[in-house]
């Protein structure tokens, strides 16, 4: 396999930017994307910071300031847009005095990726401008099904693929807070339990900005579903690394999670906490390549050209390219 003058195998940069055809996205490198963030403040604190690291990501002040202070200017000028729009297209329908639908943004990558966190910050950044100050986060995990609902249809083993979500709930979610209902619910998952919680939710109030998270959110339609959830979004994020390096990462979180959330007596894999490392990293690599590099080569990665602004981490786990889809 090749490698490309960025350092990507042509299986991983997926013809976003070859030469054979013009790209729909501007390559941004590094340092000159930092420069974009202009006079925007910084109102995250080191201490604020350090609570949105995931596990094992080596987040800090400058990553936050050089790579997502300019990625939430940007959004917040696409949001200015928009209700501007929203302004113009009501005039024009001689409808005006309606209230703004919304700002909808999807956050798309693969397991261990770091798109949560990605996702945190944002939602932090996001409500500090005066123009949207109330962000909601959520993610589709509350909207895969029961775990006995997966054992009936026989696709328990391929949790996390496209067919173990409600897309229809999901869609219905976000169509109802595009829509401005007051209140709309939300299923609460547990990470610990690793199913859906019965009668717990999650309420969103008509926010200013939705963040939507989780791997597979930028699915485009089908026959079977004719209207995506990414139809809906405003903007679009994917959070994008080599494939080798995201199963390093997926391998020391899973080393990592052993010593703290597995050994909860009521964690669904207390099973592993007892294993040492070289088993545990037996069978986060089984994970790995039965699950997780199956789900992200066939249905998380080809949905990548779909986004608004692509992220492209390196082996550090540091952003050193942006690819932002040209208008």
């Amino acid at each position: 396999m090749t490698e490309t003058r960025t350092g990507y195998t042509n299986t991983d940069t997926q013809a976003l930017v070859r030469p054979e055809f013009i790209s729909p996205f501007d390559e941004i490198g590094r340092d000159e994307w930092a420069r974009l963030a202009g006079e925007t403040p910084m109102p995250l604190t080191e201490a604020e910071i350090a609570a949105f690291r995931g596990l094992g990501e080596p987040l800090d002040l400058a990553e936050v300031s050089q790579v997502y202070r300019p990625l939430s200017r940007l959004i917040n000028q696409y949001a200015i847009a928009e209700r501007e729009m929203h302004r113009l297209t009501r005039g024009f329908l001689r409808r005006r005095g309606e209230r703004q639908s919304p700002f909808v943004i999807g956050i798309a990558g693969s397991v261990a990726v770091g798109k949560s966190t990605v996702a945190r910050i944002l939602r932090d950044l996001l409500a500090r401008w005066p123009e949207t100050p109330s962000v909601e986060l959520v993610t589709t995990d509350g909207f895969l099904y029961p775990n006995a609902e997966l054992e009936r249809r026989g696709i328990a083993h391929r949790k996390g693929f496209p067919e173990s979500y409600d897309r229809r709930a999901l869609l219905r979610f976000v169509s109802q807070v595009k829509a401005g209902v007051d209140e709309v619910c939300v299923p609460h998952y547990s990470h610990l339990g690793y199913d859906i919680v019965p009668g717990e939710f999650t309420v969103v109030q008509r926010p200013d900005i939705l963040i939507v998270e989780g791997l597979n959110v930028l699915q485009p339609a089908s026959m079977e579903h004719p209207v995506a959830v990414s139809d809906l979004f405003d903007f679009s994020v994917y959070v994008d690394a080599r494939t080798a390096d995201i199963q390093r990462w997926y391998r020391n979180r899973f080393l990592r999670l052993r010593e703290s959330a597995f050994s909860n007596p009521s964690s669904h894999f207390r099973r592993f906490a007892a294993l040492d490392d070289e088993a545990a990293s037996a069978v986060a690599d089984e994970f790995w390549t039965n699950i997780n590099e199956p789900n992200l080569k066939a249905n998380i990665r080809p949905t990548r050209a779909r986004a608004t602004l692509v992220l492209r981490k390196e082996a550090d786990h540091r952003v050193q390219k942006v690819l932002l889809r040209k208008i």
